[in-house]
């Protein structure tokens, strides 16, 4: 049978990030979301985690030559439309990867900031959140940190509406065109309420709260799917709020898997994309 060809252009994203062995974050997580909006998912590990719905095990680091030469070899054959960057891990890999970016300029990039888990644990030292502000902000379309990786960047205290705004305006001097400040991790009627900043206009962004406990990946999902989306040709507005959407719609099919704070389903029935 003879094959079929078209010249239509496939929208492709690229992933770097770590590996989740539970499959509910990480890379995963961000190639289960391209899919979900058919876009084709491409990727550079920097790190293998062996962990579940209970936690984290273990955690082995790439070398940051293999990382660059992941993302080589993709720029080299793929036309990117958007990359996603979340676990980096170290200075070295941070540097290294901006300096690999570079090669795709025309790509908007999404910096998922993971340096701090929702609970408030650290998850990079001094060294490497430095080489993320130095390095790899300025390149940023758009930066997602949650309410500690907010407070770390900004260096204040989030407890009010205010306090997500001023931290926006002051992570957006760090270089990105645009900052999310998440919600998730804020008390009260503040949970899932984002402020969003692209040095002149500020939104607040909201949509209603989930009561789930399989919360595991949202993180990493909502900036695949802002990728994903800039890959298709949205706006980085309308991109995070379509993201919002995805994610908030994905909370309410909980996957009854493992024996902790679990996934949530990818592919939950939300319609046609694009």
């Amino acid at each position: 049978m003879r094959r079929m060809q078209t010249s239509k252009p496939v929208p492709t994203a690229l992933t770097i990030a770590g590996s989740d062995s539970g499959g509910g974050a990480g890379i995963q997580a961000d190639l289960h979301t391209f899919s979900f909006h058919r876009v084709h998912g491409t990727s550079a590990l920097t790190a293998i985690t062996a962990q579940n719905t209970r936690g984290v095990t273990r955690v082995d680091v790439l070398p940051a030559a293999a990382v660059a030469a992941q993302i080589d070899a993709v720029a080299d054959d793929f036309q990117v439309g958007a990359v996603k960057a979340g676990m980096l891990v170290n200075a070295e890999i941070i540097s290294v990867v901006a300096w690999r970016l570079k090669s795709l300029a025309q790509a908007p990039l999404v910096v998922d900031p993971v340096m701090v888990s929702r609970a408030g644990a650290r998850l990079i030292d001094d060294s490497a959140v430095g080489a993320l502000k130095e390095h790899l902000l300025p390149l940023a379309a758009v930066v997602t940190p949650n309410r500690h990786e907010a407070e770390l960047l900004a260096g204040m205290e989030l407890r009010t509406l205010e306090d997500m705004r001023e931290a926006a305006r002051r992570i957006h001097r760090l270089g990105p065109r645009t900052v999310l400040v998440k919600g998730g991790g804020m008390p009260g009627d503040l949970r899932g309420v984002d402020v969003w900043f692209d040095g002149e206009r500020m939104e607040t962004l909201y949509l209603r709260e989930v009561k789930t406990h399989n919360t595991h990946g949202t993180g990493c999902t909502l900036s695949a799917s802002i990728a994903a989306w800039l890959a298709l040709g949205q706006d980085v507005l309308e991109a995070t709020r379509r993201a919002k959407a995805h994610v908030t719609a994905s909370l309410e099919h909980p996957l009854p898997l493992g024996r902790g704070p679990g996934p949530f389903s990818h592919f939950s029935p939300l319609g046609e994309p694009g």
